[in-house]
């Protein structure tokens, strides 16, 4: 019987586990006699994430079951996080002596775990490999490079993140191409967040009561999404400050804007005295963290989209949502208009975010699903791992 660990830390690896977690369920259900050849399967969650509560909520949501193990690292600094995973992953590992451990995405758990297991000489698979930014300043960054070197067996989104490795001297036989396994997700629920009401939406999120008016009436047809989380924007005053005013004197003049506030991002504006002129303007709602579907829905629903999250990038892409990138640089290039995406770059340069705010504003969806962007690389993930280990036995 094959063994198993899949680790996620932060939401993130949340929506890119689920249909892993479900094609594996798909594959023991299926062998109805030969129950050797079933994967035993374990979900580790280290519990970095800020708020317990909401993970708890996003593992709901999506369907996934408890996690069979939880860590509870908790936050902290970048090394701590490390430091604490490390310790009691290796432990798990000891315990457990799985034949694979499975890493998503570009987080703290990434990290730690891939080199845990490769330090246990365990086989590691990366799911959502060799995505590059080219910014060394990204913690993310350094984590996705170490995590593609040490692992055995590299699962890439696109055929950009596909070259990169190959440039790096990855081997081919280490690599796979298998599509992008959050727009698996994305598949499983869009219809679920259709039926999402984006007034209720608002009003079971409202971050206070100073913004309790903007409920009372419905919000119109057209709006823009803001998501803002990332230390590059958020935290300096010189640069959060003038994104604050572009806000409140530009372009809430033009639409209404319906900002889910991350608790970096409120922190920062508090510490800045700038949340008062945001909390009750009449065209700017705030509002706490959102779970998967009430994302997904007013991903659907808005005009444009501002973000500097990469998973929004994505998900813009296939849904046709105008997205400004409110960042210098992507790993996901692929979710660029030059690519036949939906994303322009516009890092926090004021001058590029009101020009390409007023074209975004006149332009309608334009849906674009890369190649292998199928709802299908759940299934293509289990089978690379499958595949890898009929070779080994082979003696390939």
């Amino acid at each position: 019987m094959l063994k198993i660990i899949s680790v996620v830390g932060a939401r993130p690896n949340f929506i890119k586990i689920a249909p892993f977690v479900k094609e594996i369920v798909l594959f023991n259900n299926k062998l109805s006699t030969n129950k050797k050849q079933a994967i035993d399967h374990i979900l580790v969650h280290t519990g970095q994430h800020y708020d317990d509560c909401m993970s708890e909520y996003f593992f709901k949501e999506l369907e996934i079951p408890e996690p069979d193990i939880y860590l509870k690292v908790g936050s902290g600094s970048h090394s701590e996080q490390v430091g604490k995973t490390m310790i009691e992953f290796e432990k798990i590992l000891h315990n457990e002596k799985p034949d694979w451990v499975v890493v998503v995405g570009d987080v703290n758990a990434t990290l730690s775990c891939s080199v845990t297991t490769k330090k246990e000489n365990i086989k590691c698979c990366h799911i959502e490999a060799g995505l590059r930014s080219g910014d060394m300043s990204m913690p993310e960054e350094i984590n996705r490079i170490v995590t593609d070197r040490i692992s055995d067996l590299l699962l890439t989104p696109d055929h950009i993140s596909y070259e990169n490795l190959r440039r790096e001297g990855i081997p081919d036989n280490q690599i796979k191409f298998v599509g992008n396994i959050m727009i698996d997700t994305l598949g499983l629920n869009i219809n679920k967040a259709a039926c999402l009401n984006i007034n209720e939406i608002i009003t079971r999120n409202l971050i206070d009561n100073s913004s309790s008016l903007c409920a009372l009436s419905p919000v119109p047809d057209k709006f823009a999404l803001l998501t803002l989380h990332r230390p590059s924007n958020v935290d300096s005053k010189e640069i959060l400050e003038p994104i604050v005013n572009f806000l409140i004197k530009e372009a809430a003049e033009e639409i209404t804007i319906l900002w889910p506030v991350h608790p970096r991002t409120k922190k920062r504006l508090i510490d800045f005295r700038l949340y008062n002129r945001l909390s009750g303007h009449p065209k700017i709602i705030l509002l706490n963290p959102l779970g998967y579907l009430e994302m997904l829905k007013m991903n659907m629903e808005a005009k444009i989209v501002l973000t500097d999250s990469g998973g929004l990038q994505e998900e813009c892409t296939v849904i046709g949502t105008p997205c400004l990138t409110l960042r210098n640089n992507t790993e996901r290039p692929v979710t660029l208009q030059e690519y036949g995406g939906t994303c322009v770059l516009v890092g926090n340069n004021l001058t590029l975010i009101k020009e390409e705010f007023y074209k975004a504003l006149n332009k309608s969806r334009k849906p674009f699903r890369p190649e292998l962007w199928d709802g299908h690389t759940a299934e293509r993930c289990l089978r690379a791992i499958l595949e890898y280990e009929r070779q080994k036995a082979r003696g390939e």
